[in-house]
């Protein structure tokens, strides 16, 4: 195993939870018809449960990494989670500024994309590579067809980076469940 895998089943945990989140959010952002609504209800209904999941995960190995936290990675997790909110809102209040709103969602998309290449040394997780490239494309397939066509961009990010967050939340589940 490679030394930047989890080094704990709550932080494993963590992960589940913190992506379970963030599915669900990105799950709500297209406004879709039927049926493609009803898919993103459940998408974000299973999202949901993956962030309960990993809270039953964190809250029943919290008295043993107590004493394991890191003080020094937790400030670079802060410092880079605060660089990537205030790089998207600048970006989205820009974007507002000049009339081109609906792009928000392919900014913040592919800055949360960004945000998780330097997060691989400090969570010591390298599946976030995979998944940081994987945002970035799709909030350039968001960008592409809604310049290219009648879809918008909302559609395209919102479906396509919950679906990759649900996946990534359900692999830390199951590498918490795995982990001792």
């Amino acid at each position: 195993m490679s030394r930047l895998q989890f080094q704990s089943r709550r932080q494993a945990g963590l992960g589940a939870l913190y992506l379970g989140v963030f599915a669900t959010i990105w799950f709500s952002v297209p406004a879709a018809d039927p049926p493609l609504r009803a898919l993103l209800v459940v998408g974000s209904g299973a999202a949901l449960l993956t962030a309960v999941a990993g809270a039953v995960v964190v809250a029943r190995s919290r008295k043993a990494a107590v004493a394991a936290r890191d003080r020094a990675a937790d400030r670079r997790y802060l410092l880079i989670a605060a660089a990537a909110i205030a790089a998207a809102a600048i970006g989205a209040a820009v974007l507002g500024l000049v009339g081109w709103s609906e792009f928000v969602p392919v900014l913040v998309c592919a800055v949360v994309g960004l945000h998780f290449f330097p997060l691989v040394p400090v969570l010591r997780d390298p599946l976030l590579r995979p998944l940081g490239a994987a945002m970035c494309a799709v909030a350039l397939a968001g960008l592409v067809t809604a310049l290219a066509s009648g879809v918008s961009a909302g559609l395209v990010v919102g479906t396509g980076a919950g679906l990759l967050l649900l996946g990534s939340a359900v692999l830390s589940l199951l590498r918490a469940l795995r982990t001792r």
